[in-house]
């Protein structure tokens, strides 16, 4: 394959083509070894190429970026990240004699797999190169040298002129832009086939009016040949506009569906007060808006214009019997107009009793032991009840509507039928119209009144679309912690150093502060312990210390750095977490804890594991660490939980680690061994941990006593004792 100069007609190609060959003699270790370096180079190439042209993305931030991060960076993954920020890129073939300068800057690949940024061609055919290994200086290589080395592999790029930032993106729209040529075709199939669909109706003309009288069999049985063969290419112009149809919606649908989840991921956990049902309700709402663009819709939408062409050929072909499908049309339209606003309110009540049922149903079933354990069924069943009996009885109504204007639309194509038929009589007696002429009339009034039928039943589904459409466009424009593709400065490693700043937290609602005024520093390497009351604000100073909420006033610092300007994949790497609520999802212990960062491999795994205490009894299970967890961890005990939580903490190795009550549930055994082995694991690291047991106190240096949003003891362990 080559690519031309344009990278949106290049094509990818299999990310195997740039294997080494002289890696087929190594060992599996060194194979290994080699493709794990060529990753690393690959992701420092594409961050000094974006880096050379104005933009900033840490390293952990392109990894993350790609729709699908999967084990290994790979030249495709390294043009989703392209394309995920704003680039034309295209990962394909073009030999070493056919490069030109229009190309540059662009990442290549050598023979052995490993990267490099081309950034010149001279005019004396040499090649101005630069390598991750030699840390990207500039050097100058011969047309032979290069030729002998290049692969032919390379990654073209190039940014979008009219590129915005994906957080002013219109989302609804780039999302169909994607298959904007699809549509375009779309529309060209159907003028084909709307052009072809005259030609039964012309058929039937000329047999009644020609062939009949005049007993012409020869001129039939050509005329029956012709409209065959049309008939025949109208059922491919059909099937190839329904399968562009579908083919464009699946792209918009999947790249809809990926914005909103990632959506989801970044919003922030103090903005608003919508609860996890209501928000999975609009989501669930998506299926709506998706079954809007569906192709029945798309098709009676992209008909539409083709009504009036149908007339016109009816006025050609019997002059005024056109007046009877023309006055229909707008018959159609008006009744289905005329109930919009009620259907507008009607969809409007559906969306918020369908958000409280769904709310109802996802908070009873992540409480279903406590409502089990204190009998709270009858309340929930009473709010279940009420909001499904309050949708039942809007769907009911929106249906009596909704199909008050499909019977509508078929009635009134029926009475036109008659009335073309009634009036065509008419005019076969004044000899302005044949009776070929009024069965093509009726056939093509048919024709032109099919699409309303279908567009009767659009409109009514349009208000649920549009309904769905308003809520999923809230959700995108609510505040969120930024997503992976925002310039923000990179900080691959945080020594751990944290300093609050006059720092304020107040929840959005409330009126009192959970922190006030707070100014506090802790320098890299110590160890801190926060006590404090019920209420007191613990959990809240941890949450600010991990950047999960974002305080109302003031600011808080790590190396000197405003934690909200720090790239997020960096915090996520160099922040270990382990919040208070410990939350484990349905797969196996391995994957609850890698979490999707597959780059650490079983080594690195089992060490964290042993500090954690998680090893301790996996190793007892015969399926080790591929034992399959239920959500939430079901079937697990807290301590085990609360081991699987603590590894996740570890997985990164961070700098910073911010515990919650690391180990409140663990037995007294198994906590002092995990403590044991975390007191040499910290040495230089910083470490922030809420707790109630002062077991946890001989980890620490100092201790912050809290009450009431604010520092009220700051001294070392041993003056509180």
């Amino acid at each position: 394959m080559t690519v031309t100069d344009d990278p949106k007609t290049a094509t990818l190609e299999s990310d195997t083509a740039i294997a080494d060959p002289d890696t087929a003699s190594a060992t599996p270790a060194e194979a290994s070894e080699a493709q794990k370096q060529n990753e690393i180079a690959l992701v420092q190439s594409l961050q000094r190429l974006l880096r050379d042209q104005g933009e900033t993305y840490s390293e952990a931030a392109i990894r993350d970026l790609p729709p699908n991060p999967g084990e290994e960076f790979t030249p495709s993954q390294a043009v989703s990240t392209l394309r995920e920020i704003g680039h034309v890129a295209s990962f394909g073939k073009i030999p070493a004699e056919t490069l030109s300068q229009s190309h540059c800057p662009l990442i290549g690949f050598w023979k052995d797999g490993s990267p490099f940024i081309l950034t010149e061609i001279k005019s004396d055919g040499s090649f101005r190169c630069a390598n991750a290994d030699a840390n990207f200086k500039s050097i100058k290589i011969s047309s032979e040298e290069f030729n002998k080395n290049y692969s032919e592999h390379l990654i073209l790029t190039q940014r979008k002129k009219n590129a915005e930032d994906k957080s002013t993106q219109r989302w609804f729209l780039s999302a169909f832009a994607q298959g904007k040529w699809l549509y375009i075709q779309v529309v060209l199939a159907a003028i084909v086939s709307n052009f072809l669909g005259v030609s039964t109706s012309l058929f039937v003309m000329v047999v009644y009016d020609r062939v009949v009288p005049n007993e012409a069999i020869e001129s039939l049985i050509a005329l029956s040949l012709g409209v065959m063969i049309a008939l025949g290419f109208d059922f491919i112009t059909k099937s190839l506009r329904a399968n562009f149809i579908d083919r464009a919606s699946k792209r918009a649908d999947a790249r809809m569906a990926r914005m909103v989840f990632d959506k989801i991921l970044t919003l922030r956990l103090d903005a608003g007060n919508q609860n996890s049902g209501a928000v999975a309700s609009v989501v669930r709402e998506f299926d709506t808006l998706r079954e809007f663009f569906t192709s029945a819709t798309l098709v009676a939408i992209v008909d539409l214009p083709f009504i009036f062409f149908f007339i016109y050929i009816v006025y050609l072909i019997g002059g005024n019997i056109a007046i009877v499908p023309l006055l229909a049309v707008p018959c159609v339209l008006l009744i289905g107009l005329a109930i919009q606003p009620i259907l507008a309110r009607l969809a409007s009540g559906a969306m918020t009793t369908g958000m409280s049922k769904q709310s109802v149903l996802v908070e009873t079933l992540n409480g279903l032991e406590t409502i089990q354990a204190t009998g709270a069924g009858r309340l929930m069943k009473s709010r279940f009840e009420t909001a499904t009996l309050d949708q039942s009885e809007i769907g009911l109504k929106s249906r009596i509507l909704s199909q008050f204007a499909i019977n509508s639309a078929a009635s009134i194509q029926q009475i036109a039928q008659v009335a073309t038929i009634f009036y065509g009589v008419f005019l076969i007696q004044a000899q302005q119209l044949s009776m070929g002429g009024l069965i093509a009339a009726v056939i093509l009034g048919g024709r032109a009144l099919g699409p309303l039928g279908q567009v009767a039943s659009a409109l009514s589904r349009a208000n649920s679309a549009r309904q769905a459409f308003r809520s999923i466009d809230t959700l995108m424009k609510r505040n969120d912690n930024g997503s992976e593709a925002e310039q923000r400065l990179s900080r691959p490693v945080l020594k751990g150093e944290i300093e609050f700043k006059n720092v304020s937290y107040t929840f959005p609602g409330a009126k009192t502060p959970l922190i006030k005024d707070l100014s506090i520093k802790i320098p890299a390497g110590e160890k801190v312990a926060v006590l404090g009351r019920m209420g007191s604000g613990k959990s809240t100073f941890a949450k600010l210390c991990a950047g999960l909420i974002q305080p109302t006033e003031g600011s808080i610092l790590l190396d000197g750095i405003d934690l909200r300007q720090i790239d997020k994949s960096d915090l996520q790497r160099n922040l270990g977490v382990m919040l208070q609520e410990t939350w484990l999802f349905s797969g196996t212990v391995r994957e609850n804890i890698q979490l999707g960062y597959y780059e650490y491999d079983d080594a690195h795994l089992l060490k964290i594991c042993q500090l954690s205490g998680t090893d301790d009894f996996v190793k007892g299970n015969p399926a080790g660490y591929d034992l399959k967890i239920k959500e939430r961890g079901v079937g697990l005990s807290g301590g085990q939980r609360q081991s699987i939580n603590l590894s996740r903490a570890l997985l990164h190795e961070p700098n910073i680690l911010v515990l919650d009550e690391p180990t409140s549930s663990m037995d007294s055994s198994t906590e002092g061994a995990v403590l044991e082995r975390l007191s040499g694991y910290l040495a230089d690291r910083t470490m922030v941990a809420v707790t109630h047991r002062n077991t946890l106190l001989k980890l620490v240096t100092r201790v912050l006593v809290m009450d009431q949003g604010k520092v009220i003891v700051d001294a070392p362990p041993e003056q509180l004792k």
